[in-house]
């Protein structure tokens, strides 16, 4: 067997796989199979090392993540130091809103350890929708139904929040 041949096989493994995770990512599931096998081809994968910075507060990178392996610490550089927010870790997806806007991020997020993961760009994705305008109402009601679960979450108290955040529930009513 060819190296190449080899290499087909391992893209069409890859492929597939990013297929799969797609699916599962509440994102991308509500999309139809012909969008989401080309959003499954534009995936790139990288692997960052422990201290690499996978984007920089106030950058705009425009970049979605979704974690194979490792942990990556997301947090805001303030004039007292660094506050941590979080820590994701395989399975997570991130950055999903990054796709959709050409805004900066409030936040940086570092490999603590070797993180293998793929990449979207904004570019990317919006060469997709671009190609499949009618998955506009799908990604925004992927977009309200995130927003709105994750204030649920907090008003409901599963999720800790500060008495500082109490007054600024109310996100989902915009």
């Amino acid at each position: 067997m060819s190296s190449s041949t080899g290499n087909t096989r391992a893209d069409a493994c890859e492929f597939t796989e990013n297929l799969q995770i797609l699916r599962h990512i509440d994102f991308f599931a509500g999309l139809p199979l012909d969008a989401l096998k080309v959003i499954a081809y534009l995936f790139t994968r990288e692997t960052f090392a422990a201290g690499d910075r996978l984007f920089q507060q106030n950058s705009n990178d425009g970049q979605a993540f979704y974690i194979f392996s490792g942990t990556a610490r997301l947090f805001r550089e303030e004039e007292q130091g660094e506050i941590v927010v979080r820590d994701f870790g395989p399975g997570d997806f991130l950055g999903g809103l990054a796709l959709c806007a050409d805004v900066p991020r409030l936040f940086s997020l570092k490999a603590v350890t070797e993180i293998d993961c793929m990449i979207l760009t904004r570019e990317k994705f919006s060469k997709v929708m671009e190609q499949f305008p009618q998955l506009l109402p799908a990604v925004l009601k992927a977009v309200v139904v995130a927003v709105r679960t994750w204030e649920e979450r907090l008003f409901l108290g599963e999720t800790p929040v500060s008495d500082v955040c109490v007054p600024t529930l109310g996100v989902s009513m915009l």
